[in-house]
This record gives structure tokens, C-alpha cells and sequence, in this order.
């Protein structure tokens, strides 16, 4: 990204799933895709939505990645996820 120019919001939406035999929205799974894509600068806004198991990464109301929620590693701080590096490149992309 080219200095000086003003990053676009990419907003995280994020269904419920299935965790213990109780449906819910458990944000803390996104935690680790959060921490990446803000340590590289995106300013980045959570929505629930009520397509389960569903997260999709919006850029200018452009749909730019969509995975399951259970896909994503628990806990970590996403950098050495696949599916969090492959995230933060399809926001790169399109910026």
C-alpha cells in the first residue's frame, strides 16, 4: 500500500456454529485474524450474521474471502495460520 493513502475498513462478518451442542457467536475465533490484519494496518469491524459456520471479509462492499469459522486456528495470534496469511492476502489484493 502506497504511503499516505488511507486504508479502506474491511468489516469481518461472522455467523454462529456449532460448539458443544450449543449454537452461538463466539467471536474470540476471529481474535487471530483480527490481530493480523490490524498489525497490517486495516482498521477492521466485526458483524454478527446468522449464516452459520459462515465468515466472509468485505473491502468496499466487495465480498473478498469467505471461509467456515471452524476453519480458523483457536487462540493464536494468526500468523502462522494458512487460512489467516490467505485472508490477509485477498485484503492486500484488493486494496
Amino acid at each position: 500500500m502506497e504511503e499516505g493513502m488511507e486504508t479502506p475498513l474491511v468489516v469481518l462478518r461472522c455467523g454462529p456454529y456449532e460448539a458443544c451442542g450449543l449454537v452461538r457467536h463466539r467471536p474470540w475465533r476471529l481474535l487471530g485474524l483480527l490481530s493480523l490484519l490490524r498489525r497490517h494496518g486495516f482498521t477492521c469491524a466485526p458483524e454478527r450474521v446468522h449464516a452459520r459456520g459462515h465468515v466472509e471479509l468485505r473491502v468496499r462492499g466487495e465480498v473478498v474471502f469467505t471461509c467456515r469459522v471452524t476453519d480458523l486456528e483457536f487462540g493464536g495470534d494468526g500468523g502462522i495460520d494458512p487460512l489467516c496469511q490467505a485472508a490477509l492476502r485477498a485484503v492486500q489484493n484488493a486494496v
